[in-house]
């Protein structure tokens, strides 16, 4: 059953301004609210019905798509919306009926859906991934990555067919790979181009398949493909490598493969962007007087300055000893944390020593038994 005309429904004038609308319809859902009408189903119906009303003539686009439309057969949700693919006839697709929407995008040139792509079309994109340590990351490298893709036929240089004459022009199209059709909707006659269904938008129709590709025009390939990989990049990093994906058809240029690079952790480094981050063993003396020591870095050994009184924790940044920053000049830090590195046995002199200073700075110490050069003195008691 179709639904009443929503000016009928709220008892209001074409030209009703938006505040007479409003008011009507305050008016008619107090008095037909359900909880006002307990028992009558019909009250509920009818407080359905104004609010369909209210929620097209409150909506300044629904009212006027109302207004030139009024004929139409609103969609199953009420007013709120109309259902072209049910305007005038047999519905979409029907004999003498509308195809719906889909004649709107059509007539203004957006195409129908699910409507193919016609003429050359590029390649598909491939994906190859890469792992990394941090010494090709320090360097850059080149990695030659196996590439399984497809490929123009060489046999038939794509064309499908097996020799001269093994084609010929498509007979439903004459060769231009789309075919029109024309359709009825509520604005006009709409005019749809589409793929040929003969020969599938080539233009061309295959008398003899190709033996090698089988009359797709395609091959699959596995190719070696050489990639540079500069250096400063870090997980995750997209390396795009232009025209090395799958070939496009009908002539369409191929997509291109993208690269992704993992890297290792290393056994001795972290990494923070470009900076490298690394630990420093240093002696007691060491980071109590000051030291000129040699750290090995990832690319070749560095002297290290050691400032007196140095704490186990600090950190000591070498600038410009870090790795390359990808796409930009220079190279980040080396940042060495500093741990003490406490010898697990001592000589005898070692302890006196120690021994001796723990004294000058006040400090309790395990007892130890004393060396034989005192033991042997003290026995002569001089």
């Amino acid at each position: 059953m179709a639904a009443r005309d929503p000016y009928q429904v709220l008892g209001v004038p074409r030209d009703a301004s938006p505040d007479a609308i409003k008011q009507a319809y305050r008016r008619l859902a107090r008095q037909h609210h359900p909880d006002a009408n307990r028992g009558k189903p019909e009250a509920e119906e009818k407080f359905k019905e104004i609010n369909a009303a209210y929620e097209v003539l409150s909506d300044p686009e629904k009212r006027a798509r109302f207004d030139r439309f009024g004929q139409a057969e609103p969609s199953p949700g009420g007013f709120g919306g109309f259902n072209f693919g049910n305007m005038g006839g047999a519905g979409p697709g029907g004999a003498g009926g509308v195809g719906g929407i889909e004649d709107l995008f059509e007539m203004f040139g957006f195409g129908g859906a699910g409507q193919a792509r016609q003429g050359p079309q590029r390649g598909d994109d491939l994906r190859a991934d890469v792992v990394l340590d941090l010494d090709d990351v320090m360097s850059g490298t080149t990695r030659t990555l196996k590439v399984e893709r497809t490929e123009v036929c060489a046999s038939c240089q794509g064309e499908g067919g097996e020799g001269k004459g093994s084609t010929e022009t498509c007979r439903q199209c004459r060769g231009t790979g789309q075919v029109r059709q024309v359709r009825d909707s509520f604005l006009g006659q709409v005019v749809r181009t589409g793929p040929c269904p003969q020969c599938h938008g080539r233009g061309r129709v295959i008398l003899r398949p190709c033996h090698t590709c089988h009359g797709r025009g395609m091959v699959r390939a596995v190719r070696d493909v050489p990639v540079r990989i500069p250096p400063g990049v870090e997980q995750g990093t997209r390396i795009r490598v232009q025209r090395e994906g799958a070939a496009g058809a009908m002539g369409g240029p191929a997509g291109d493969l993208f690269v992704f690079i993992h890297v290792k952790e290393h056994p001795r480094f972290g990494r923070d962007h470009a900076d490298l981050l690394g630990t420093l063993k240093l002696g007691f003396a060491q980071a109590s007087l000051g030291a000129e020591v040699e750290f090995q870095g990832l690319d070749g050994p560095i002297t290290v300055k050691v400032p007196a009184g140095t704490q186990p924790g600090d950190v000591l940044t070498l600038l410009e000893r870090g790795l390359p920053r990808l796409g930009r000049q220079g190279r980040g830090a080396l940042k060495v944390q500093v741990a003490l590195d406490v010898p697990k046995k001592l000589s005898h002199e070692e302890q006196e020593l120690l021994r001796r200073w723990a004294e000058l700075r006040g400090e309790s110490v395990a007892s130890g038994g004393r060396g034989l050069f005192h033991r042997v003195r003290d026995a002569l008691g001089s």
